[in-house]
């Protein structure tokens, strides 16, 4: 301030100024408060009715709209027969590990009759993020849209839209969800696949009984709409296009692009993407619609197609007498059109560039992650019933070889805040314990995995990069890998095996993408970047919800770091009790 102040009264007006500034900033962020009640309620779908469990009897549940730094205090009820918790996808949880919802990793799930209050502050981010259940497959009906405005006063760094819709992207059974995957637990085999795909909780046109209570998303002659699409389906990673409607690009997992034009999106679950079109066609009615991208060969899915309408307001009321025209279909890629995600994902970049875009340059550790599939022979005492996976075996899943393995008694948070034995260890591998060719004709010998709660450890403000290697282990698959409690920097993807010597030439030091969420291309690889300065235990999954439940995880354990402002808060009153 002395540079600044060459006199009295100038400091004096400066401080004054500086000080009016904070209390606006105060002013600006406020406090939320919201109740969830977990229920089971009847929800019709494709001629069917299922006791589908919910959030304040919404499917989808509530959509959540704040501004960044406000805080928001969630008290959630369980009235259902299942565990629950609830994770707010995306959100950095600084120093509130406890809020982030994982089950048996930051928090013992609440019971049915119970209930836990989340309390958290947004910092820093602006977007879409979402929330969703975190136990179980229970997210596949439990889930919602969380809205991040920027602070009052604040504008968009694009131009302001005439409206907002949150678009989100689901997937339905006709039977309880955690039934499905209780039985492929029993089994050993790949769950049922979904019977359909969803858009706001809506089939739409092109499955039975579902026409009629199609998702219609109004747009005037003339306006900018922004969509914060979401894909929340519970295994499908979804192709997304309007028809005659391109998408101007602007934001993903709560922070900005920069800006690109595209017919198709494509969003592995968990991700999110904030996208601007115009109501520039001629007065009609154009279809929105989303189907699935299917990387893996030889695995059943859902090869079905979600639809709702864009359709513009001269339209939406024809003459007495007069039907609606049938909307225009938008043309949608292949199932298996893996070039068209390639471009998508090759086209997003920052719009700062370093050294205003903090990535880290320098590197303290240097992991390299297998992620990837497997078989597990049936163990001696169980029945065939039970061995079900290919030639009597049980599917699994793991990283760097470990198939993770949640605990019972504890979340591992709790056990590492409180320094409880037993709970689990700190030696999951920075490398694989074994060197193959990851993405080639993998040996037998490799394909059953060992178990175990094993994490990796920290330091406050370590700066990481991750290789994240995918495998063709059973078959190779694109898996969208989330980490919590960070944003990171997507620096490079490619395809075959990571080279270090040829494919670091690759890396992007620039202007990275940060996501929360990144897609490691099938039989390929990807590599991101971040600093440790959030301490706790964060999770690290494949977001196909089958994967993690056959093991495709692991966790950090961040240590704290110096003082108040660089460790966990302590743990909340409530918090659930294993």
């Amino acid at each position: 301030m002395n540079k600044m102040c060459q006199t009295m009264v100038s400091c004096y007006v400066l401080g004054i100024l500086l000080f009016l500034s904070s209390i606006v900033s105060f002013a600006s962020a406020k406090v939320q408060y919201h109740d969830f009640v977990v229920q089971a309620v009847p929800v019709k779908r494709l001629c069917k009715t299922v006791k589908a469990i919910t959030v304040n009897g919404q499917f989808p549940g509530p959509t959540l709209e704040v501004y960044e730094g406000d805080t928001l205090v969630v008290n959630v009820v369980n009235r259902a027969k299942y565990n629950v918790t609830i994770h707010w996808h995306g959100v950095r949880q600084m120093r509130t590990g406890w809020a982030d919802g994982p089950e048996f990793v930051t928090q013992c799930p609440i019971r049915p009759g119970g209930s836990y209050t989340y309390k958290f502050t947004i910092t820093g981010q602006e977007g879409t993020l979402w929330w969703h259940a975190h136990s179980s497959w229970l997210r596949a009906t439990v889930y919602g849209a969380l809205v991040i405005h920027p602070r009052k006063g604040t504008p968009y760094p694009f131009p302001k839209p005439n409206r907002e819709t949150p678009i989100i992207l689901g997937e339905w059974w006709n039977r309880d969800p955690v039934k499905v995957i209780r039985q492929a637990t029993r089994t050993g085999a790949a769950p049922n696949v979904s019977n359909a795909y969803t858009i706001n909780g809506q089939p739409g046109d092109l499955y039975n009984c579902s026409k009629q209570d199609t998702t219609i998303v109004p747009i005037d002659i003339g306006e900018t709409r922004l969509l914060r699409v979401i894909n929340a389906a519970l295994n499908q990673e979804l192709f997304f296009s309007i028809a005659n409607h391109p998408f101007t690009v602007v934001g993903a997992d709560a922070g900005y692009l920069k800006p690109f034009t595209t017919n198709i999106l494509m969003l592995g679950p968990g991700q999110t993407t904030d996208v601007l079109i115009s109501g520039n066609q001629a007065p009609g009615r154009y279809y929105i619609a989303a189907k699935p991208y299917q990387s893996a060969q030889g695995v059943a899915f859902d090869n079905t197609t979600t639809t709702a309408i864009l359709e513009y307001k001269s339209v939406a009321c024809p003459a007495k007498g007069i039907p609606k025209a049938t909307p225009i279909f938008p043309p949608l890629p292949a199932f298996n059109d893996t070039a068209t995600v390639t471009t998508f994902t090759t086209k997003l970049r920052s719009p700062k560039k370093v050294p205003e875009l903090p990535v880290p340059l320098e590197i303290d550790e240097n992991l390299f992650f297998t992620v990837g599939l497997g078989l597990n022979q049936c163990p001696p005492n169980f029945s065939k019933s039970q061995c079900q996976g290919p030639n009597g075996t049980r599917f699994t899943a793991s990283m760097n070889n470990v198939s993770f393995v949640l605990p019972s008694n504890w979340s591992l948070l709790q056990a590492h805040k409180f320094g409880i034995p037993g709970v689990f260890s700190v030696d999951f591998p920075s490398q694989p314990p074994v060197q193959f060719d990851y993405t080639g004709n993998v040996s037998r010998a490799l394909w059953q995995p060992q178990t175990g709660t094993r994490l990796y450890k920290l330091k406050y403000g370590s700066r990481v990069q991750i290789v994240i290697q995918g495998t063709s282990i059973v078959t190779g698959e694109n898996h969208p890998m989330h980490l919590h409690g960070y944003d990171f920097y997507i620096i490079a993807q490619g395809f075959g095996n990571f080279n270090p010597s040829t494919d670091t030439k690759k890396f992007n030091l620039v202007n990275p993408p940060m996501r929360n969420t990144v897609p490691v291309p099938v039989n390929g690889w990807a590599v991101i970047r971040f600093v440790a300065d959030n301490p706790g235990v964060w999770l690290m999954h494949c977001h196909l919800d089958v994967h993690i439940t056959w093991g495709l995880a692991m966790a950090f354990l961040v240590e704290d770091g110096v003082g108040e402002l660089e460790s966990l808060q302590p743990p909340p009153a409530d918090l659930p009790i294993c």
